[in-house]
């Protein structure tokens, strides 16, 4: 199987001049924890629920629910995100992918063709494709 069959095509994204608000907003509306950022198709880096958690410090120093946002507001994806991502190719074996993350200690890969993100592939969708393959259901 490769990692082209079960990754997600339809990817959030942020732009690197989004605000970290917006990365809150996203992640906690549609339960995500990692972001692809892009600069036009490019894939620039990538923001996890972690990276988020470490950048919004201002919660920690006791600032209020507002206070937090407006800091939040303040501050830009490229300011917070890793620039250095590690990728899969939508051709790789998708054991290749498994243990890429396994080895990294990772929870997601973006799927790139080039520079261009095509996709997204979890440990959330590595996990329903091998319920799948037991002949369980998933959902």
């Amino acid at each position: 199987m490769k990692v082209k069959d079960i990754m997600v095509k339809e990817v959030a994204t942020l732009d690197v001049n989004d605000e970290l608000s917006l990365a809150n907003d996203i992640m906690r509306l549609g339960r995500i924890r990692h972001l692809p950022v892009v600069d036009g198709a490019r894939l620039v880096g990538i923001i996890s629920e972690r990276d988020l958690f470490r950048s919004s410090l201002a919660q920690a120093l006791g600032y209020g629910t507002e206070a937090t946002r407006q800091v939040m507001k303040s501050i830009r994806i490229k300011d917070v995100m890793v620039s250095e991502v590690v990728t899969a190719a939508p051709e790789w074996e998708l054991a290749q992918a498994v243990e890429l993350m396994l080895r990294r200690k990772i929870g997601c890969l973006p799927v790139v063709e080039g520079e261009r993100l095509v996709g997204l592939v979890t440990e959330t969708d590595i996990l329903l494709q091998y319920c799948k393959d037991l002949g369980g259901s998933p959902k």
